[in-house]
């Protein structure tokens, strides 16, 4: 179906080849994986088998791409999209229509197709991913996971043989990631299309099977593997990825892989193996001084919380929590469970209903947005809400500039921020020539330009390979360290578990857990409520019989660190 044959692209006004000598096949009715770090050339080489480049992104090309017997570059972009399907990773940026129906009915549209034979096609493809019922709602107005659908729809209803997904699960909480990757993988069944993942959650996909696993890394193809042999190699690692933390683990106890057929299957762990990670727990459990810090100074108090969109249902009900002085607490909760909110309160952008907000020990109610922002640093999920200049370094200056700092203290404290947000080879560069995972670093960097007491994160990791995910969690770790308190709100249950002293959960817009993270992710009840997911460490620790999941969760999250 696809074919590079000795390929290498180069951007114009670019010195270096983005992508080289890529030799690659992707078979009919093949469902392939695409991984590597951010800059590895992952999104240039899904850009050239959509059509992207070069009718969006111009470069040179060497060598030869086939996609099902024709050249992409020779034909026209409305050729390549009848023959390649596209789910981008900001859905937003991909809806057209003002309602589900209308939507997913664009397609058809474009082929001058008989409206009633067209509403037949949309009901039809709707129906495949589950969402009929909202065929009058706005796109907008859906949850990420809803929306991730009706972009899927779309696509579904042309005669696309391909279809390529870049970054599904981005900004999907853990189950309806987990729902996705499941609906894929049955019309992957249902439909035999080749399909073509992108994405830096690998152990959230990898739970689905894969025919192979591309690893890319600097603008080659450094493996080309099923997942049971990538797994079990140290590649990921060797590239800058996050393997799963079981795999992690199990590495960790020197368990034999050579007994293991496939390394995705937790319930088939040879009896060795399991003895393996018994023993290496309980030596080296022995070993492990976690240092206490005393982080019992009260810097941020919410008491009794109530806010309501529209007077009639409350997004938030009397939500209660308090942020220690150098803690680093975490929001979690399924989409449209008023994590955003709760947050957007707290920075002033909404005003509360009912209840109160203390920032140290003083009430901050009746402060202004711009008098809570010299405190409280708020760095939204959709970076496009934020970003207003046109040039990295001016975006991450305009706050400084606005507080009065000099020429000179600005240009070494961007300095500062961009190497720590992995942005310092783009610092002369516009920002609609970033991606959006790189938006997102320049958005984050604005705010730490500024050192507030408080900075709330929404999303930080979204769309961060391992390297940049770990330095920037490294980073505000160490602000952490200094006094400077953190509120995450994520969906990454690996970054809670590694990074966050506490997790309060949010469902409904009620609190309903507030505890040390191993304690709720190991929590059948609280996951269920708020759409979370089991930590693959706890079904490990079950597959191996251990009686207590949350200590073997602990223990590997303070054995790493």
């Amino acid at each position: 179906m696809i074919s590079f044959k000795n390929f290498s692209f180069k951007y114009n006004n670019v010195v270096d080849k983005t992508l080289k000598n890529i030799d690659v096949t992707i078979n009919k009715g093949e469902k392939v994986l695409i991984v590597g770090p951010s800059g590895s050339g992952k999104s240039t080489l899904s850009h050239c088998i959509n059509g992207l480049i070069p009718f969006s992104y111009s470069g040179e090309i060497e060598g030869e791409l086939i996609i099902d017997n024709i050249k992409p570059y020779e034909e026209s972009l409305s050729d390549i999209s009848k023959k390649v399907g596209t789910i981008m990773q900001d859905q937003d940026s991909q809806f057209i229509g003002l309602s589900v129906g209308e939507d997913v009915a664009f397609n058809f549209e474009n082929n001058a197709m008989p409206i009633n034979e067209m509403k037949v096609k949309v009901v039809n493809a709707l129906e495949l991913v589950n969402m009929n019922d909202f065929i009058n709602s706005s796109p907008y107005e859906l949850s990420g996971g809803q929306k991730q659908r009706v972009s899927l729809a779309g696509v579904l209803g042309s005669d696309a043989q391909v279809l390529l997904f870049d970054e599904p699960l981005a900004n999907l909480d853990p189950a309806s990631g987990k729902e996705i990757m499941e609906l894929i993988n049955n019309i992957h069944k249902k439909t035999n299309k080749t399909i073509i993942i992108v994405e830096h959650r690998i152990e959230d996909v990898l739970e689905q099977p894969f025919d192979k696993v591309i690893v890319i890394n600097k603008g080659e193809v450094k493996a080309v593997g099923t997942p049971n042999n990538i797994l079990k190699s140290d590649i990921l690692e060797e590239n800058g990825l996050r393997e799963p933390l079981y795999v992690s683990a199990m590495k960790y106890a020197n368990c034999n892989f050579e007994n293991i057929n496939d390394l995705r299957d937790l319930n088939n762990i040879s009896e060795d193996s399991k003895e393996n990670i018994k023993n290496w727990f309980h030596n080296e459990s022995k070993n492990i001084s976690i240092k206490n810090n005393n982080k019992e100074e009260k810097i941020l108090e919410i008491k009794n919380l109530t806010f309501s969109h529209d007077k009639v249902k409350n997004t938030l009900e009397n939500v209660s929590f308090s942020l220690n002085k150098g803690e680093i607490l975490g929001v979690l909760g399924n989409n449209g469970a008023g994590k955003s909110t709760l947050c957007r309160v707290i920075t002033g952008i909404l005003k509360c209903k009912e209840g109160n907000i203390f920032l140290n020990n003083e009430c901050i109610d009746s402060w202004s947005i711009k008098k809570r922002g010299s405190s409280i640093g708020y760095v939204m999920q959709n970076p496009n809400q934020m970003i207003s200049q046109h040039m990295i370094k001016d975006e991450i200056a305009l706050g400084l500039k606005c507080r009065g700092y000099s020429k000179e203290e600005i240009d070494t404290k961007i300095e500062e921020v961009l190497k720590i947000c992995g942005l310092y080879p783009y610092r002369n560069w516009p920002i609609n020539a970033l991606s959006y995972g790189q938006k997102k670093r320049v958005t984050i960097a604005s705010i730490l330009a500024i050192n507030p007491d408080v900075i709330i994160l929404d999303e930080p990791t979204a769309g961060q390979d391992h390297k940049h995910y770990t330095e920037f969690m490294e980073f505000i770790k160490s602000l952490s360290e200094k006094g400077i308190s953190i509120i995450l709100i994520t969906h990454d249950m690996q970054l809670t578990l590694e990074y966050c002293d506490r997790a309060v959960v949010l469902s409904n817009g009620k609190k309903i857990a507030d505890d040390k993270p191993s304690c709720i992710l190991t929590d059948k009840n609280i996951i269920k409520q708020a759409n979370l997911k089991e930590t693959s460490l706890s079904t490990l620790a079950k597959a191996i019989g251990m009686e207590n999941p949350n200590d073997f969760v602990q223990f590997f999250i303070d054995y790493e660190r």
